[in-house]
């Protein structure tokens, strides 16, 4: 499925969740054609994400719905300030109001952090990768989010880049085994499927540069300090992407980008970040 598809799938699924049989709230007190506007009010500072997706989220529920942005994703935002407002029926105002603040809060906090990841690597060629350390269910926004920070998103899913980690190459026997493997697999079942090493040591390095040239994509660091990762870029030149892993923080992350390493991931960019403060303030349309 595309962005779309998914987005379409888990709006259906998150609705399907919260409405349930039906807002009784709405229904109980509220005319089924009442017509009204809603204004996304911003209470705290950061970077805004998700404006496309609440669009999407309204427009889905209520195709005539008129959706008006005063700001953009990726957008630096001001407390007091206003992101967007919507005129719709006021039950699909209601009934959208919370999946749209779930959305947009958790999106920005992460694009935020991001935001301030990426600013570190201002004048490096270290770019910035997200990594499956997601929600589940809700990956799909928290990597948009990722991407409008400033962020590179990293493989989506186990289906679009093979990454033989420390278990796969624990279970198969070796390093050199679980790379021949892998190439073997993707020649025969899989073209095209770009493949990453992780490697736990400069003497891992050595074997994958060995063995891994025409095969292997990319070099995954893990856990190593900045001057191992000098001494691994020496061997492997210019023949392999290297990518940084593990223990790499706000207070670090310039020092990984000085070696000259290409990528560096950071899980918490999503399992760290803290959704911010926004509100929906609806009032009846005249």
């Amino acid at each position: 499925m595309n962005f779309e598809q998914q987005l379409q799938h888990l709006v259906d699924e998150a609705l399907k969740e919260d409405v349930g049989d039906g807002d009784h709230s709405a229904l109980s007190c509220i005319p089924a054609d009442a017509k009204g506007k809603a204004v996304l009010k911003i209470k705290q500072d950061g970077i805004l994400a998700g404006v496309a997706v609440a669009e999407k989220i309204f427009i889905y529920k209520e195709p005539a719905a008129v959706f008006t942005a005063f700001k953009n994703d990726g957008d630096e935002m001001k407390y007091g300030e206003k992101a967007f407002e919507v005129e719709a029926p006021v039950h699909t105002i209601l009934q959208c109001e919370r999946l749209v603040l779930n959305c947009m809060q958790r999106m920005s906090g992460i694009a935020t952090l991001t935001k301030q990841y990426t600013d570190k690597l201002k004048g490096y060629k270290t770019r910035l990768l997200d990594t499956r350390k997601t929600t589940p269910n809700f990956r799909l926004l928290e990597k948009e989010a990722v991407r409008i920070g400033g962020g590179v998103n990293h493989r989506f899913g186990l289906y679009d880049m093979i990454m033989l980690k420390d278990n796969h190459i624990d279970y198969c026997g070796s390093i050199e085994k679980a790379i021949e493997r892998a190439a073997e697999y993707v020649r025969d079942k899989k073209p095209g499927l770009k493949i990453e090493v992780e490697t736990r040591s400069v003497d891992d390095v050595k074997k994958v540069v060995a063995i891994g040239k025409g095969k292997i994509l990319r070099i995954m660091l893990d856990n190593f300090n900045p001057e191992q990762i000098r001494e691994a870029l020496q061997y492997i030149g210019n023949d392999f992407e290297t990518e940084a892993s593990g223990g790499i923080n706000l207070e670090n992350i310039e020092a990984y980008a000085k070696t000259g390493v290409d990528f560096v991931s950071v899980g918490a960019l999503i399992h760290q970040a803290k959704s911010l403060d926004l509100s929906l303030k609806a009032s009846p349309k005249p």
